[in-house]
């Protein structure tokens, strides 16, 4: 087996000690927060608790993807020292990421001819882009090559299911994603709504579900449907939360309750700055493998 490394986006969404952990190269995207531009390094130089709180007292936020000079940055430090790359971008449904991951590559390739260098769209996000990068880093430990391992993402990345509930539209309707008209009925409602990602990579409403707990219920019923070999799922099931951890536990006791084969127990991580500064806090989502998304 060659030698090389797995690398992602720091939009993953796991801890920056896992990805040390799991021997996964990261590359930061970049935010602002009340005017002042932060490397989204895995909550290291702004915890997500600072960044909710900031938020909710009223400071604006913008983020910034990885440009093609720090991809090139990024990717040539593997490359000098004779190691190829399998790099797996943020979806290309929610960031241009994965284009200037892919213009480094073609201006790196040309400098390295006898180098690998394969750029993943994961059209997922958050953890569930996280769940994809533990993934292949058990294959690779299990002895899986770079090729393979290209292969079998580029086959089954569509199977990596991403379901996720709002329980606070402020965010939602301040980034346009919901009109100020169906977010204030929504918070009178008290409308949580469920969405997805679909096989482009885009995060849609699903359904509108009122009340915090039958969302919740909802949500589990979602991995129910949806997983592989359903409550016989053995796989690993991650959730990501914004500022909302005790959401996260009460979807993740349900789901430990009725999937006796989980490979593990349900892992939690805080949603990082990338995603969270467009969702805000009171986002829960929930990844698993299972049916391939189709639309």
């Amino acid at each position: 087996m060659g030698d090389f490394v797995i690398s992602c986006c720091s939009s993953a969404d796991l801890s920056l000690e896992r990805f040390k952990e799991r021997n996964i190269k990261v590359v930061y995207f970049h935010f602002e927060l009340g005017g002042v531009e932060y490397p989204d390094d895995c909550g290291v130089t702004i915890t997500p608790e600072r960044l909710f709180a900031d938020m909710l007292a009223g400071a604006s936020t913008k983020t910034s993807q990885v440009s093609v000079g720090e991809y090139i940055e990024h990717f040539e430090k593997e490359l000098k020292e004779g190691r190829d790359i399998l790099h797996v971008t943020l979806s290309s449904g929610i960031s241009g990421t994965y284009g200037s991951a892919c213009l480094a590559r073609e201006e790196l390739s040309a400098k390295y001819p006898d180098r690998k260098i394969y750029v993943v769209d994961s059209l997922g996000a958050s953890s569930g882009y996280g769940l994809i990068m533990e993934t292949l880093a058990d294959m690779r430990d299990a002895g899986m090559g770079i090729d393979e391992l290209h292969d079998w993402i580029e086959a089954n990345k569509l199977k990596l299911n991403h379901w996720f509930f709002s329980t606070d539209l402020t965010f939602f309707i301040r980034g346009g994603r919901v009109s100020k008209t169906a977010g204030t009925f929504g918070k009178i409602l008290n409308i949580c709504p469920l969405l997805n990602m679909d096989n482009l990579g885009r995060l849609i409403p699903r359904e509108k579900i009122r009340t915090k707990p039958k969302v919740i219920k909802r949500n589990y019923e979602k991995m129910v449907e949806f997983a592989d070999k359903s409550r016989d799922y053995d796989g690993k099931c991650f959730i990501s939360h914004s500022a909302c951890y005790d959401d996260a536990r009460a979807l993740a006791d349900l789901i430990e309750a009725d999937f006796p084969k989980l490979n593990g127990k349900v892992e939690i991580f805080p949603i990082g700055a990338t995603i969270g500064s467009h969702t805000g806090p009171g986002t829960v989502a929930l990844f698993f493998w299972g049916k391939e998304r189709i639309d």
